[in-house]
């Protein structure tokens, strides 16, 4: 079989297309024809080895994936060959198959297609953790979304309105944050380009209190770099701020703020939140595939590539032109 692997590190441009031996399913896995892959930004980082895990050269990138079951280990229950699943792998996932264990699998029915099914469980899973268990949301609140064009962040933005919150769709672009409002934003604003001084700092925060009515009680930040202190200094009295993502850099917070606020700084690592409570993100992806059915979230797949031009996929998430998601088809 075909794997798009990383057998060094750097950026995508590293990546190398080879024949390797097809997967043979152990004992509590499943073989999965890998149809389509989700891309993320950890795929960026991964290969690069400055992500929090490091796996073993060579590997692909691709940390999720859905297709269909070629082959049951033993011992696997609730699963069958030809069942249509997706699989969370947190790498490994660009190549035409995968060997998984079951208990990283779950069902999807036929009038999902791959696409949408290989771009839910990361981005929405990310986004639901963080706003459902770390921003104790309450209807009517203001959610401020930085990135909100992205994979996370249009989560993010649909699923703050299906929970009652307004939402305000911050971007580097106008044709951007008009993808948002498409979406179900209540408002938007377009930020500089980094790197900001501090006249320009001054100015997004002037930005955010004016457009939301005063500041704003929750801020998703995906985006972290300049962006995370002037969207600190319009936060609300005892607002909440969730550390999502860094692709504009790792921020500064000066600690003042949240005591002039009282306010909470509070991280999001839902990769670990799943491994830590596996029975509580059952019941979240559960709750997200009723909004999916609902009709009140679904992933936009901007781009899709096949699995030979999966480099330019991750190039293209490093470059920020995505709106939505970007896939890898096999």
């Amino acid at each position: 079989m075909k794997a798009l692997l990383s057998k060094a590190p750097g950026g995508p441009e590293t990546l190398v297309m080879e024949d390797i031996e097809s997967p043979q399913a152990g004992k509590g896995e499943v073989v999965i024809s890998v149809k389509a892959i989700g891309v993320n930004f950890p795929d960026s980082l991964i290969i690069q080895d400055m992500y929090q895990f490091k796996p073993q050269r060579p590997f692909s990138p691709g940390g999720e994936v859905s297709g269909v079951i070629r082959e049951v280990g033993e011992g696997v229950t609730g699963l069958a060959v030809g069942q249509r699943v997706i699989g969370s792998c947190g790498w490994g996932g660009m190549r035409e198959e995968i060997a998984l264990d079951a208990s990283r699998c779950i069902p999807i029915p036929d009038s999902v297609p791959f696409e949408e099914a290989a771009a839910f469980v990361m981005t929405y899973g990310t986004s639901y953790y963080a706003l459902k268990h770390r921003a104790d949301p309450k209807p009517g609140e203001r959610l401020l979304v930085l990135g909100a064009a992205g994979g996370v962040g249009l989560a993010a933005v649909e699923i703050g309105k299906a929970m009652g919150l307004e939402v305000i769709a911050a971007c580097s672009t106008q044709e951007k944050v008009d993808f948002c409002l498409s979406k179900g934003a209540d408002k938007g604003l377009v930020y500089e380009h980094a790197p900001l001084d501090r006249t320009q700092q001054k100015n997004l925060s002037n930005q955010i209190k004016d457009i939301s009515g005063g500041g704003v009680d929750i801020i998703y930040d995906g985006v972290g770099g300049d962006y995370a202190e002037p969207s600190l200094r319009a936060m609300n009295w005892e607002g909440r701020f969730l550390v999502v993502g860094f692709p504009a850099g790792i921020p500064a917070l000066p600690l003042n703020l949240t005591l002039l606020k009282s306010c909470d700084v509070r991280g999001v690592f839902w990769g670990a939140a799943v491994a830590r409570d596996p029975q509580r993100n059952a019941a979240d992806l559960a709750e997200m595939f009723d909004l999916y059915r609902a009709g009140k979230i679904r992933p936009h797949i901007s781009n899709a590539y096949p699995l030979e031009r999966g480099a330019d996929a991750i190039r293209e998430l490093m470059d920020r032109k995505a709106m939505g998601k970007v896939v890898v088809t096999v």
